[in-house]
């Protein structure tokens, strides 16, 4: 979700308020994907690099994702959507892991599926994994899969990066091995549930042959 920084300042506006406009962007999607035939949704909120950003920057993305979490939660419960988090979101300030914890146990019998990468970052996610085969054996593509912070979702289908940027920073590296790839120059504050049903339209037409003929 690229590109609320740039929203802000083409439309004059500070950082904060591209990030308000795109959190109002992720309400839109949410509240429009179940008719989409998705069965799991995964948003890139906060990666472990955005910690180099300026103090008031990372405050403000904080305090963002405490009214998130305070003000969706009711709809989450109330819509069947099981909330899913990746990444080493348990390094987060104390009030935010506790507002997770009591979100992820209030959604846990949801069926569709919010998967929400927070303090993410593939390569740590990867090492992670590893470490963690390692300890139990051996070390297969099979055993660090089942490490990984997705091991309980669905295989990753289509990813879709906004902004014009055309790379993954750090996201899903592994389990994009075989995913197909959406790049758009829409910012994500100005992305609608239009663009993202284009998006859908076009996977749907690609032949998918996964290394073979």
């Amino acid at each position: 979700m690229d590109g609320n920084g740039r929203w802000a300042k083409r439309h004059h506006l500070p950082r904060a308020m591209g990030h308000q406009r795109g959190v109002e962007a992720v309400r839109r999607l949410v509240r429009s994907v179940q008719g989409m035939g998705i069965e799991c949704l995964t948003l890139y909120a906060f990666s472990s690099e955005n910690w180099s950003r300026p103090d008031e920057e990372v405050s403000d993305l904080m305090n963002l994702m405490r009214k998130f979490i305070k003000s969706d939660l009711p709809e989450f419960i109330a819509n069947d959507v099981r909330l899913k988090i990746i990444g080493d979101w348990q390094g987060l300030a104390p009030d935010i892991v506790a507002m997770l914890e009591d979100a992820l146990e209030r959604t846990s019998g949801g069926s569709h599926i919010l998967a929400v990468a927070l303090n993410y970052g593939s390569q740590q996610e990867i090492a992670r994994a590893a470490t963690k085969a390692a300890a139990k054996g051996a070390i297969t593509a099979e055993s660090i899969a089942a490490q990984l912070d997705t091991a309980d979702l669905p295989p990753l289908d289509l990813l879709i990066r906004t902004s014009g940027e055309v790379r993954l920073s750090n996201f899903l590296l592994w389990q994009a091995a075989y995913a197909e790839m959406s790049f758009t120059d829409v910012l994500w504050p100005d992305f609608t549930p239009e663009h993202l049903q284009n998006a859908l339209d076009d996977f749907a037409r690609r032949e998918r042959r996964y290394g073979g003929r």
